[in-house]
């Protein structure tokens, strides 16, 4: 499919498919574009397959008549992936009057703030970088909210599932690192080969404040990974500890249900009516219900004095 933008008013907008654009995005392209672009514009087949590839790692080549940048990007995040973010590619190909992007999937190209006007397609190129760079932001958010969230649940939880969510936004972060990292090499190649880019000045003055924020971006998304990794093995012991105390009550009431067992049995046989023969049935049975309520209340004092002092002994 083809999406087309143009330079309007110093900025981007989406155009028709009639219009003159001076950007090109083809998302999920079938083999007939494909070969459109291989045959029209002469672009490196496997360029292409890479740009398509959510593995392939970023790059810079610079082919006769156009320059070929793969980056990665966030993919969109969907409820069946149950919190695992995931990372994509994008191909740009910068040509003299025209930005021809590929991706396997729809995406929101450019979000965020836009900092300059736009004049020329190089302009468009970057404001596309930094955009990527939102993008990054905006789910590193939306991962630290989930974290959150997840905290507050396994903090009251006895089950895995809120901890098996935390082993997957971590793994999301690592596939988050690596995709930043490897937009920071492309970024650096970008400022080495600037001259061969034709980059005006203004650009490469704005190219200087999207490798800072990268590095931000970089920075705050290795805080998340490290927080979340630190303290995987403490969520954990919660779990086991709300696990633990709740096996903890469940056996002090049997403790405190076991000898009124045997003694309700007592009760039920023809000897404690022979033992009560001399007091009406209503007031001996009464009776006897008292004294289980007072010897279920003994026995758990006894028990929960007996785990105070344990506790006192291990603080001694």
């Amino acid at each position: 499919m083809l999406r087309k933008f143009n330079i309007q008013e110093g900025n981007v907008k989406e155009c028709g498919p009639e219009d003159k654009s001076a950007a090109l995005f083809y998302y999920n392209p079938d083999k007939s574009e494909l070969n459109f672009l291989i045959e029209k514009y002469k672009i490196d087949e496997h360029t292409l397959q890479s740009a398509l590839d959510p593995d392939e790692l970023g790059r810079l080549e610079f082919e006769k008549d156009h320059v070929a940048i793969i980056l990665k990007r966030p993919k969109n995040y969907s409820h069946e992936e149950q919190f695992l973010f995931k990372i994509t590619s994008i191909g740009i190909f910068i040509f003299k009057d025209k930005l021809i992007l590929v991706s396997s999937e729809d995406i929101q190209l450019f979000e965020g703030k836009q900092s300059t006007k736009l004049k020329t397609t190089l302009d468009v190129f970057l404001r596309l970088l930094s955009s990527t760079i939102f993008h990054f932001l905006g789910h590193l958010k939306v991962i630290n909210m989930i974290s959150d969230e997840l905290e507050q649940k396994i903090n009251a939880s006895m089950e895995n599932k809120y901890l098996l969510s935390m082993f997957t936004l971590e793994k999301s972060l690592v596939y988050y690192l690596n995709g930043i990292n490897s937009n920071s090499m492309v970024f650096e190649k970008i400022k080495l080969n600037a001259a061969k880019i034709h980059f005006s000045v203004d650009n490469l003055e704005l190219l200087d404040d999207i490798v800072i924020e990268n590095n931000q971006c970089k920075t705050q998304a290795d805080i998340y990974n490290n927080i979340l990794t630190g303290l995987m093995d403490a969520r954990g012991s919660i779990v086991n500890n709300n696990l633990n105390l709740l096996i903890k009550r469940l056996t002090i009431i049997s403790i405190v249900f076991m000898p009124l067992n045997v003694l309700a049995g007592i009760g039920g046989m023809s000897e404690y009516s022979v033992m009560t023969k001399f007091l009406d049935w209503k007031v001996s049975y009464l009776i006897f219900c008292i004294g289980l309520v007072i010897i279920g209340f003994l026995t758990y004092l006894v028990v929960r004095n007996v785990g105070f002092e344990r506790k006192k002994k291990k603080k001694v």
